[in-house]
């Protein structure tokens, strides 16, 4: 007996010195608290909408980091009180809770369940630094060693500030900071007794006790933890009783689907703007979420059955508001408002009669729709009939595409794909005569950006996603600047184009964009029906709507004027609301040189300056639109010439004072950077 008594002896020690000299080599080999205190697997990045509420979280949330001296005391004593209430006292294994682990072990043998855990704080904190959770014997062997040796090289205050800014608390949220951000809305350090109760009982099982997953077995289990605390002496009865887990205010969960297509644009953007790769970022962007979700429900409730849609709206500065990609982010995150590119139709002719504009034409010019061909080409009305004499007005209204032809053929049609560049669009145009029906593919935030651009009398307009970034503590790394602008065309080009697409709207093809404001705008359908598109702006906001099926099939019954005109005006009555009603400025005066009575002056040779020269990609085709509208009678006579008394009767446009006539013509600017042709 003494023999073994003497083994077992010899033993023990043999085995606490090996243990020694493992703890020893863990403490020699472990990070420094500076080191450990940095140390993340990915960076979490938050985004912000215009109001500050949060889109979307990207990656594992770290929150910001609390030191032990600024989170609460309640927050201290819930934890340790459900995880370890022994912390102060052991060497980082409890040698009572370890025992009654062992006897409990011993009853369940057999039973095929799960061995009760006796991790302390300290456990747990090696097993999240260094350990994976996987659950076997040599795992919590190498954790006893790693606890020992933390406790050995760290203070008390120090593993437990690790602990609770490291511990997996569910949803993405790593340490207190995140979740209380994550489920309260606020930081770590403004906690009270409930909300601390209920997030020191994630710790045991996150999933089953997340409270936007299961919000009563959430607050079952905080009833647990303060019953514990008051247990173990941390909070009196009286404080047991006032505090009340049921009355907790959750922080809502923001709605992640159509705001991603918006948040996929923007992140890509990070890269050039800040170099931050480790620490937590917030986002503060320019979209409006109340935007955001009437834009979506516009697109959803107008979007032919089979077809996508796409919305993109920008607010004066080119502040994005709202961006919608698809009918369904879950069921496709394809951008089709910043990456698909689709021919636009007749909501081309946005660049063929400002540059018909710019050339010379004017909006009560006389022009007459009739057959014409250009090399080989005739272009159609989508009526199949022509109506003769009418003005300028008039046929932009109603999108006659024979004048429309007749004018690139006059004015050239590199001079359209000069204005097309100049205005930002960079997507591959060709100058065949065809391309004045929108056989060219543009992508929809470019063409609502070239919209916006009018809207702003002609100066460029630089679309943008992101105001400001910070880092969780709210050091500033980035604020957006505004850049400087330069003017596309000459105010009187602006307010000429605008007259136009404010009549494409009070009686022509966009009729059903109205929204009983000021409503300037065109519609695109292009041949077949594949593509329908409706872009214009009202009261500051600017926006563009295209609909159409990812394989370019033909959408039954799809047009400009129907769908996506009727998405644009359920948008904007809401995006709108609240601001003032703005009348358009169509009143400039031209300049000296457009008033000569030489109409050679402006014009030139129409026989020699229509360029039907080579160019790249673009489909010739007749487009979808055009005409006077199709339930009109053929016998019917030309429709009016519109003067400018019976628009302003129309429209409610007041007279405005006339801008002063620059002293002479400058040549149109470009956009800088943009290619000539």
């Amino acid at each position: 007996m003494t023999r073994i008594f003497r083994w077992g002896l010899a033993l023990g020690l043999l085995a606490m010195v090996g243990i020694g000299v493992a703890v020893g080599i863990a403490v020699s080999n472990l990070p420094d608290f500076e080191s450990l205190r940095r140390t993340s697997s990915a960076q979490t990045i938050r985004f912000h909408d215009v109001n500050g509420a949060v889109i979307v979280s990207m990656g594992p949330n770290y929150g910001r980091w609390l030191p032990l001296a600024q989170t609460p005391e309640v927050m201290r004593d819930a934890m340790v009180a459900v995880e370890d209430r022994r912390f102060a006292y052991h060497f980082g294994i409890d040698p009572v809770g370890l025992a009654r682990s062992v006897a409990i072990a011993v009853e369940r043998r057999g039973s095929g369940r799960r061995m009760q855990g006796a991790s302390t704080i300290t456990q747990q904190l090696a097993r999240n630094l260094f350990l994976s959770n996987s659950y076997s014997l040599s795992r919590k062997a190498r954790e006893a060693i790693l606890a020992m040796a933390l406790e050995w090289k760290f203070s008390k205050d120090q593993i437990l500030e690790l602990y609770l800014n490291k511990v997996y608390f569910g949803g993405g949220s790593y340490g207190i900071d995140a979740a209380s951000r994550r489920f309260f809305g606020h930081g770590a350090e403004t906690l009270n007794l409930s909300e601390a109760a209920v997030i020191a009982g994630l710790v045991k099982a996150p999933s089953q006790y997340s409270p936007t997953a299961d919000a009563a077995a959430a607050i079952g289990r905080a009833g647990v933890v303060l019953n514990v605390m008051e247990d173990a002496g941390f909070i009196t009865p009286a404080q047991r009783r006032s505090a009340s887990p049921a009355s907790v205010q959750m922080a809502i969960e923001p709605n992640q689907n159509s705001a991603r297509y918006f948040t996929d644009w923007v992140l890509p953007q990070l890269d050039g703007l800040v170099d931050e790769p480790n620490e937590p970022l917030d986002v503060w962007t320019s979209l409006d979420l109340d935007m955001q979700r009437a834009a979506t429900a516009a697109i959803q409730a107008n979007t032919p059955a089979g077809a996508q849609g796409a919305l993109v709206a920008l607010d004066r500065d080119g502040a994005v508001r709202a961006m919608v990609g698809g009918r369904d982010y879950v069921t496709s995150n394809y951008n089709r408002a910043t990456v698909a590119q689709r021919q636009p139709g007749s909501a081309w002719k946005l660049f063929v009669y400002m540059a018909a504009l710019e050339s010379g034409f004017k909006v009560d010019d006389p022009v007459v729709d009739e057959p014409i061909t250009i090399s080989g080409w005739s272009p159609r009305n989508s009526s199949g009939r022509f109506a003769g004499a009418m003005d300028i007005r008039t046929a932009f209204a109603y999108s006659v595409n024979t004048v429309a032809a007749r004018i690139g053929e006059q004015i050239g049609f590199s001079t359209i794909a000069n204005m097309a560049r100049r205005f930002g669009i960079t997507s591959p145009l060709n100058t065949h005569p065809s391309m004045v029906l929108g056989s060219a593919e543009v992508r929809v935030i470019d063409m609502t950006t070239a919209f916006a651009e009018v809207a702003a009398q002609g100066h460029g307009v630089q679309p943008y996603g992101i105001s400001r970034i910070t880092t969780a503590d709210g050091r500033e790394l980035y604020r957006r600047q505004a850049p400087p602008t330069s003017q596309l065309v000459d105010p009187w080009v602006a307010a000429g184009i605008t007259d136009l697409l404010q009549t494409a709207v009070s009686i022509g093809t966009g009729r059903a964009a109205q929204i009983g404001r000021p409503v300037a705008g065109k519609t695109g359908t292009t041949s077949s029906n594949k593509d329908g598109w409706f872009l214009g702006f009202s009261s500051g906001i600017t926006t563009g709507v295209w609909m159409g099926r990812d394989d370019s099939r033909p959408v039954p019954g799809l047009q400009g004027g129907r769908a996506p005109a009727q998405a644009f005006a359920q948008f904007m009555r809401v995006a709108v609301e609240g601001r003032p009603i703005e009348a358009f400025n169509t009143e400039a005066e031209l300049p000296q040189w457009q008033l000569e009575d030489d109409d050679s002056a402006y014009f030139g040779d129409p026989g020699t300056e229509g360029d039907n020269g080579g160019g790249v990609e673009g489909t010739e085709g007749s487009g979808g639109e055009g005409g006077i509208p199709p339930n009109e009678p053929d016998d019917r006579a030309p429709p009016p010439t519109l003067g400018r008394e019976w628009i302003d009767q129309v429209t409610g446009a007041n007279e405005g004072p006339q801008r002063a006539a620059p002293p002479q013509r400058s040549p149109p600017p470009k956009r800088a950077g943009a290619p000539g042709g």
